[in-house]
C-alpha cells in the first residue's frame, strides 16, 4: 500500500474506533468526559514516559488507562460531595492536564513528547516503523495497533451489548437486574481511555474530540436505534477521515485539522437533510401540519 493508503487507513481507524465509542458518549450525556480524557491521558502517558524511558508500548496504555479511570473517579468523587458535574469536570480535566504539562516543561527533557504535539498532532509526522503479520505483510506499527483496539473495541460492545444498552437508557433498571452497573461504568472509561491513547500519538487530542463526539452526534440525528446508529457513527467517523486527507491536499494543510473539519462538515448535512430530525424535513412536517384544505 502507498503512503497515502497508510495515512488514510490510519485515520480511518480513528474513526471507527471513536465513531463506536461516542455514541455510548452522546446517550449517556457524557461528551465532555471525552474532552476531558482525551487531555488528561498526557497525564498518564508523561508518567509512563518517565517510569519506562520509552515513548512506546504497552506501558503507554496502562498509563492512559490509569488516567482515564482517574478522571472518571474524581469527577464522580466530587459530584457525591456536592460539586455540580459539570464544574467537576472542568476542576479535574484543568488540573490532570495542568500537572502532564509541567511535567514535560519540567522533567521530559529532549524527548519527542511536546504539548502542541499531543494537542494538534499531526498524522503525516507520525513515526511509520513497520512490523510483520502473518499473511498481512508489513504493516505500520501506528495501523496494527489501532486495528487491534478496533477489534477489542468491536469485541466489548458486541459481546456486552445488552448491558451497555441497559446501563446506557436505565441504569437503576440495570441495577434491579443485577448488572454491575458501577463496573461496567469503569469498563466504558477504560475503553474510552485506550481508544483515545491509540489515537493520540497520530491525530492529537482536538482530532480525537472531534471524533468521538460528531459523528456520534450525526448518528443521533438518523436514527433512533441504537445498532443502526453504532453502524452509522462509525461510518460517519470513516468517511469524515478519508474526505478530509482530500480536502487536506486540496488546500495544501493540516490533515488532522481537516479531517477534524469533514466531521463537522459531517453533522452539518445531517443536521439538515436527516429524514428523521433533520431542519429541512422538521420544517416540512411543520408546514404540512399547518396546511389547511
Amino acid at each position: 500500500m502507498t503512503y497515502t493508503g497508510w495515512i488514510i487507513m490510519t485515520a480511518s481507524l480513528v474513526g471507527l474506533s471513536c465513531g463506536i465509542i461516542g455514541v455510548f458518549l452522546i446517550l449517556r450525556k457524557m461528551a465532555m468526559m471525552a474532552d476531558a480524557i482525551s487531555h488528561t491521558v498526557l497525564l498518564g502517558i508523561v508518567t509512563a514516559y518517565l517510569v519506562t524511558k520509552e515513548l512506546s508500548g504497552i506501558h503507554m496504555l496502562v498509563g492512559a488507562i490509569i488516567a482515564g479511570l482517574l478522571t472518571a473517579f474524581m469527577v464522580q468523587w466530587l459530584h457525591t460531595l456536592g460539586v455540580q458535574e459539570h464544574a467537576s469536570l472542568g476542576i479535574v480535566f484543568t488540573t490532570l492536564f495542568a500537572i502532564g504539562v509541567i511535567l514535560i516543561a519540567t522533567s521530559v527533557g529532549n524527548a519527542h513528547l511536546d504539548v502542541k504535539h499531543a494537542l494538534m498532532g499531526e498524522i503525516t509526522f507520525i513515526p511509520w516503523e513497520r512490523m510483520a503479520l502473518p499473511v498481512i505483510g508489513e504493516v505500520p506499527k501506528a495501523t496494527a495497533l489501532l486495528a487491534l483496539i478496533v477489534m477489542f473495541v468491536t469485541f466489548c460492545i458486541v459481546a456486552f451489548y445488552k448491558e451497555w444498552k441497559i446501563t446506557t437508557f436505565d441504569p437503576a433498571l440495570a441495577a434491579s437486574l443485577g448488572i454491575p452497573v458501577v463496573f461496567m461504568h469503569y469498563l466504558f472509561m477504560c475503553l474510552v481511555s485506550v481508544t483515545t491513547v491509540a489515537s493520540f500519538d497520530a491525530v492529537g487530542a482536538i482530532m480525537v474530540v472531534a471524533m468521538l463526539i460528531t459523528p456520534a452526534a450525526s448518528a443521533y440525528l438518523w436514527t433512533d436505534r441504537l445498532s443502526i446508529m453504532l453502524l452509522l457513527s462509525g461510518s460517519f467517523g470513516v468517511i469524515a477521515a478519508i474526505a478530509g486527507y482530500y480536502i487536506a491536499a486540496f488546500m495544501d494543510t493540516s490533515i488532522s485539522g481537516s479531517m477534524a473539519f469533514a466531521t463537522g462538515l459531517v453533522f452539518l448535512f445531517s443536521f439538515l437533510f436527516s429524514p428523521k430530525h433533520g431542519l429541512f424535513a422538521s420544517r416540512g412536517k411543520l408546514l404540512k401540519g399547518n396546511l389547511k384544505f
